[in-house]
């Protein structure tokens, strides 16, 4: 873990400490609070960070229909190293000068990603049902073939406008 990291974990513990707990934590009232009380002091990186965050955020949550009627997402995010910078680059579906293969990258990665949640979901919810003999065990299903074409029933058999 980074300092970074463990400074961050410490005023955590100290708010809670604090504040009292009851098992949830709303990190907008930490960071008040840790502002608020001199522990966290943004620098013009984290300002930065923070912007390009928000402006990331919007890329992600912008949605299209296309003309038969299926929502898409707009914007495509690849993620790459530049000398010792990793960064998002960001591409319009709808931009004919964006390259295929950022496309072709950016889906790749996603699908590493829901791999990646795949896979921690599963340990998450083998280790919840360890530690919990006496209850019936939560059985998750990874299979998504069935979900997915469901969602895409409404779109069958339609042509475009």
């Amino acid at each position: 873990m980074s300092a970074y990291a463990n400074q961050v974990k410490a005023y955590v513990e100290r708010y809670q400490a604090e504040h009292g707990s009851d098992g949830l934590i709303d990190p907008h009232a930490v960071a008040k609070w840790a502002y608020d009380n001199g522990l966290h002091k943004p620098t013009l990186r984290t300002v930065i960070d923070a912007i390009a965050a928000d402006i990331s955020q919007v890329f992600r949550e912008e949605y299209r229909t296309d003309r038969k009627g299926q929502r898409y997402r707009a914007k495509h995010a690849v993620r790459e190293k530049r000398g010792e910078k990793t960064m998002s680059l960001w591409a319009d579906i709808d931009d004919v000068s964006a390259p295929r293969s950022h496309f072709v990258r950016s889906f790749a990665q996603r699908r590493q990603q829901i791999v990646g949640d795949c896979f921690q979901l599963k340990t998450d919810v083998d280790v919840y049902n360890d530690k919990s003999p006496n209850e019936q065990p939560i059985q998750l299903i990874l299979d998504f073939t069935y979900d997915v074409e469901e969602l895409q029933l409404p779109f069958q058999g339609r042509k475009a406008a």
